[in-house]
C-alpha cells in the first residue's frame, strides 16, 4: 500500500475491543466457520477501527491546509 502512497491507520491496541475480536493490531480480522458463521464477535473492533481511521484522516486533512 505504501508504494501507492497509502496512509495506514492501524488500530494497534488504542481500545479493549481489540482484544474481544482476537487482538489483531493491524486491523480487524475475522474466521469464519464451515457454515460460513463468524467465530469472533468483531462489531466492536469494526466501529473502532472505522473510528481510527477517520481520526487519522483528519488529522491528515488539518496538515495539509
Amino acid at each position: 500500500m505504501y508504494h501507492w502512497g497509502a496512509i495506514v491507520a492501524a488500530p494497534g491496541y488504542t481500545d479493549p475491543s481489540v482484544f474481544g475480536a482476537d487482538g489483531n493490531p493491524y486491523g480487524t480480522s475475522v474466521t469464519i466457520d464451515q457454515n460460513g458463521k463468524m467465530i469472533e464477535d468483531v462489531q466492536a473492533a469494526v466501529k473502532n477501527q472505522a473510528k481510527r481511521t477517520v481520526q487519522v484522516a483528519s488529522w491528515v486533512k488539518q496538515a495539509n491546509q
